[in-house]
């Protein structure tokens, strides 16, 4: 019998009503997902293509100020920009304080932070730890109102944008190789027809992987 003064149905449905918000496995180690969680938020984990969280569309990377620099000197931070303005909603969130960091002129770091909100169009904010780190996107969730799954909302691409997106989605293929790919053989249908030999240029110990993608079937 189904019992009327159950809780279970109401609490299933409050549970539905949730907002999960996706993080990617490597933040783990990091006290944000707990601390969202503290907001009566939810939680997935799973490995994120693009950034570190997904709060209903906006595709959030989230980096220390070590890190910052980090990915700043070994070039990681720009491939990351590129992929992050592919999207309509996109932040990036730096945690800590800037000045107590030298590695950087003040002038080289000004003019990075303005190319990075005026050339990749990727707004920025900066928090004082991961407390208010997950206080902001906590904010995004219970604030937008719009929601949509990831693989949506792309802006409007141009033809070569089209064609080096497609590439991006197979792994290990990022913008650079993307780039390069079409640079070196033009149509989409070259490179899908050329040897490992010829994309290992490239693509190096991918070059396998992404033909057996390409002869998979579907089932």
């Amino acid at each position: 019998m189904y019992d009327i003064f159950s809780k279970e149905k109401v609490l299933k449905k409050e549970n539905d009503l949730k907002e999960v918000i996706e993080v990617d496995f490597r933040e783990k180690n990091s006290l944000v997902p707990s601390e969202i969680i503290k907001q009566g938020l939810t939680i997935d984990f799973k490995q994120l293509k693009t950034g570190d969280y997904i709060v209903k569309g906006v595709v959030i990377e989230r980096k220390s100020v070590s890190d910052f620099f980090s990915s700043v000197f070994d070039k990681r931070l720009f491939n990351q920009l590129e992929n992050l303005k592919q999207y309509e909603k996109n932040l990036l969130i730096v945690e800590g304080n800037l000045n107590k960091d030298s590695r950087m002129h003040e002038n080289a770091l000004r003019g990075l932070l303005l190319s990075i909100g005026l050339n990749y169009k990727v707004p920025i904010i900066f928090t004082k730890n991961e407390e208010e780190t997950s206080t902001y996107i906590s904010l995004i969730a219970k604030k937008e109102k719009r929601g949509f799954s990831l693989n949506q909302k792309k802006k409007n691409l141009s033809q070569n944008e089209e064609l080096q997106f497609i590439l991006e989605s197979f792994s290990g293929v990022g913008p650079i190789k993307a780039r390069s790919l079409l640079e070196k053989f033009k149509t989409l249908k070259k490179i899908f027809s050329s040897s490992e030999k010829d994309l290992s240029y490239i693509l190096g110990n991918n070059s396998k992987n992404f033909l057996e993608i390409i002869k998979r079937k579907y089932s």
